[in-house]
């Protein structure tokens, strides 16, 4: 739902700079990224609805469709992304994408399985705790897991399955191939390290259009951001949010 890039020269000092730390390719500059980001946003948010409406399930309220259904329209809304990703490559760096966006995992990227596991049940506590108190009706914790509910409790057999692969391994490779391979890598060139992970967060958060998980999302999108400014490369990124997600889907079906 980051700025990591090839191995580079590095300085007197020993520190690589911003624009090497980056993730994608020099030729994608923030204005290109933002560009590409938008045409894959818009397209697939066109095609997934194009598939509701053939779908003749239009008029269903959301929590009520089916996985099918769902599993359906992120294809259609991931498709369209990732084919701009793969434009982008082409036209502005070298035509690999596993390159361009830094693409690489390790066995240090195992990391990222407690990493995720820890931001779902004790980062997010920490940051919901004091909100729940405040605005308890707001931030309850029925509120807050109404989506992921909504999902799971319309799964049964072999749509267990294909929940399963769309949400904790389908969203957390396009997220992290989108905002922090192709945006955070553009910003990070541009404002630094710091900014592209700060701003990253919060758009990836705003993007997902609930506000109630806006806090936990910006939360766990910092946590993403440093993941990949701190290795240069996705790898323990996207194992990070596979393992949030899986864990979420975990508590949700105690």
């Amino acid at each position: 739902m980051t700025p990591v890039s090839q191995r580079r020269p590095t300085s007197a000092s020993g520190d690589l700079t911003a624009a090497e730390h980056s993730s994608s390719p020099a030729g994608l500059t923030l204005g290109v990224a933002v560009l590409a980001w938008m045409a894959g946003w818009v397209a697939g948010n066109l095609v997934a609805s194009a598939v509701l409406g053939i779908s003749g399930q239009a008029d269903i309220a959301a929590a009520d469709r089916p996985v099918w259904l769902n599993a359906s329209m992120a294809a259609a809304l991931w498709i369209p992304q990732l084919a701009v990703l793969i434009l982008m490559s082409r036209a502005f760096a070298s035509g690999h994408v596993g390159r361009d966006y830094s693409i690489r995992f390790t066995r240090r990227d195992l990391w990222g399985v407690p990493i995720g596991v820890l931001s779902q049940v004790a980062l997010l506590p920490v940051i919901y705790w004091p909100l729940q108190k405040a605005w308890p009706d707001t931030f309850a914790t029925k509120q807050l897991e109404q989506n992921a509910r909504d999902l799971y409790d319309r799964a049964h057999g072999m749509w267990v399955v294909v929940l399963i692969l769309m949400v904790v391994v389908g969203a957390p490779i396009v997220e992290e191939l989108v905002y922090r391979g192709l945006l955070q890598g553009a910003t990070r060139r541009r404002f630094g390290a710091l900014w592209s992970v700060l701003v990253v967060a919060a758009f990836f958060a705003l993007i997902h259009f609930r506000p109630v998980e806006y806090p936990g999302l910006f939360a766990f999108g910092l946590v993403l951001g440093c993941c990949a400014a701190l290795t240069n490369r996705l790898g323990m990124g996207i194992v990070s949010h596979m393992a949030f997600n899986a864990t979420a889907l975990v508590l949700i079906a105690r």
